[in-house]
């Protein structure tokens, strides 16, 4: 049984119903770091976009600087996470078709774990519990 990561780039076949199996989870390592990695990026935008507000709002030289060093921080971890990203194949900032294809599957993938029957169709407890008198 092989279960090393495998990137979203490598989710070729559809998901297995079966999903508790190891062996069924294939490709879900790489997409859970992916994922993460993505709404990590997303997050560093916000801390830039919002500094840089704050900069202009601000008055005093202290606060200046503080926020100031938050936003070149954030510049710099944005830079990181994007190599990284595209050195992974997560992102493909440079070629559209590529990052398309990339997020058809990433979309596939969680319209496939959406329709994975997680549940059983009877939730109700009775009969469950020690109940007197039902």
């Amino acid at each position: 049984m092989d279960i090393t990561k495998k990137s979203i780039n490598q989710i070729k076949r559809p998901m297995n119903n079966d999903y508790l199996e190891i062996e069924n989870a294939d490709g879900m390592p790489g997409l859970v770091d992916s994922t993460i990695a993505l709404d990590f990026l997303l997050s560093v935008k916000s801390a830039i976009r919002n500094s840089a507000m704050a900069l202009t709002e601000m008055a005093d030289q202290e606060a200046r600087k503080a926020v100031h060093s938050l936003l070149d921080n954030s510049i710099n971890l944005h830079a990181e996470l994007t190599d990284l990203m595209i050195k992974k194949g997560w992102l493909h900032p440079y070629d559209v078709n590529q990052q398309f294809q990339l997020d058809k599957v990433s979309t596939q993938t969680a319209l496939q774990i959406a329709s994975l029957q997680l549940f059983k169709g009877d939730t109700s407890r009775l009969g469950t519990f020690a109940t007197p008198n039902y």
